[in-house]
């Protein structure tokens, strides 16, 4: 079992968050896809209350899209790509894909909420409020950008135990 984080995406509910994702690489990878699911709670049409993601890439032909030729970074980017851009027509939450299709303000109002009470950091020394005006905020965030990409474009090589 690996533990990867993605950030989540500017202008996005889930912009500031930082997201713990599990990943079980199975024996015949990569012939099979890796299962992963978020640890982190996240409020998304596609993900379910347990982190499962519905998504192609994690699924195999002929209702999936996985192929020996994808590796974990390019699957971690295409969920962090169905964070910003969610799929409400093949939902895991029917009523999040409904309230993401019909009432996107309240969708992003609560993606949002959970986001800043699940997955931002609250220890950086700063009130969550107030932290988009002081002038470490941006840099943090890109140090953390930058640190997240370098994970994510690292195929796992350690196991982790939980």
């Amino acid at each position: 079992m690996h533990i990867k984080e993605i950030v989540g995406g500017t202008e996005t509910p889930y912009e500031g968050g930082l997201f713990t994702l599990e990943i079980k690489v199975p024996e015949r990878y990569p012939f099979e896809p890796p299962k992963m699911r978020f640890l982190t709670p996240i409020y998304h049409p596609n993900i379910d209350n347990s982190g499962r993601i519905c998504h192609d890439a994690l699924k195999l032909p002929p209702k999936g899209a996985w192929r020996p030729s994808l590796n974990i970074s390019t699957v971690l980017s295409s969920i962090q790509l169905l964070m910003a851009e969610p799929n409400p027509d093949d939902p895991l939450m029917a009523d999040i894909s409904s309230e993401f299709k019909y009432n996107k303000q309240l969708f992003t109002e609560k993606a949002r909420k959970w986001t800043q009470e699940h997955a931002v950091q609250k220890n950086m020394g700063v009130e969550e409020g107030n932290k988009e005006n002081t002038p470490g905020h941006k840099a943090s965030s890109r140090k953390r950008e930058a640190f997240t990409a370098h994970l994510e474009a690292e195929e796992p090589t350690k196991k982790t135990s939980v």
